[in-house]
């Protein structure tokens, strides 16, 4: 893998709606500065990031571009405009990347937490994948579930993680199961299912309990406590 040629996705066009909030989640404070400002610096400061590339919504997109201006982001080369899923947001993300980027991390834009140690052993554990993502394994027992409400079956817990982002793929590879997918009408739960559908090896690596999805209220207090407690602030 070229280093210099890693370029990342950040889909935040979801209007995150558990959130009770009237604007993009996304654009919620955290410690005073917007989420989406936090997930993009740590991949401005990278040495390893060539270009960023943030999908929004039509009508936010202005904002985005605030927000890009007033924190100096200038890594982000491109604010392209989603899709109605985050499907269809990340491949125009994807074709928003410049021709030299040839590896992608695709990272959601309310995932405001992730540390620069944590993406750099990530890019270097996966350098000689084709794809490979972040997940930490289940505290809980999971129970597959019929229409009726009655268990199915239960599977082992030591086989299950809890997928999160950053993912990382081959851009060519990416590409492909984008566009097949799109095709077929096929949707996927992350990018890497898509490369999975398209039968290749998806590589998992170890993630963080910290590099939490900001969805509901209880989670940005979380996020709070977590940048507190790394700052030794209250």
């Amino acid at each position: 893998m070229r280093l210099d040629n890693v370029g990342v996705v950040i889909p935040a066009a979801g209007q995150g709606k558990r959130m009770g909030a009237s604007l993009n989640k996304q654009f919620l404070a955290l410690r005073g500065i917007p989420l989406l400002a936090h997930t993009v610096s740590v991949f401005q400061s990278s040495d390893q990031v060539r270009e960023i590339v943030i999908v929004g919504a039509k009508d936010d997109i202005p904002v985005i571009e605030e927000i890009v201006e007033s924190y100096r982001l200038d890594k982000v080369a491109a604010v392209p405009i989603g899709g109605a899923v985050r499907q269809e947001s990340v491949f125009a993300g994807v074709q928003a990347l410049s021709a030299a980027t040839q590896r992608v991390v695709v990272h959601d834009g309310a995932r405001p937490l992730l540390t620069l140690e944590l993406f750099h052993r990530f890019l270097a554990e996966a350098e000689e994948t084709v794809a490979a993502i972040t997940a930490v394994p289940l505290k809980d027992t999971v129970k597959l579930v019929n229409q009726e409400g009655w268990v199915v079956e239960t599977p082992p817990r030591e086989q299950l993680r809890a997928v999160q982002t950053p993912q990382v793929f081959e851009r060519a590879v990416l590409e492909e199961a984008h566009r097949r997918a799109a095709q077929t009408g096929f949707i996927g739960t992350d990018d890497a299912s898509l490369v999975e559908w398209l039968g290749y090896p998806v590589k998992v690596l170890e993630g963080s309990a910290e590099n939490i999805k900001i969805t509901t209220p209880d989670d940005l207090w979380l996020a709070e406590k977590i940048l507190a407690a790394r700052t030794g602030t209250k």
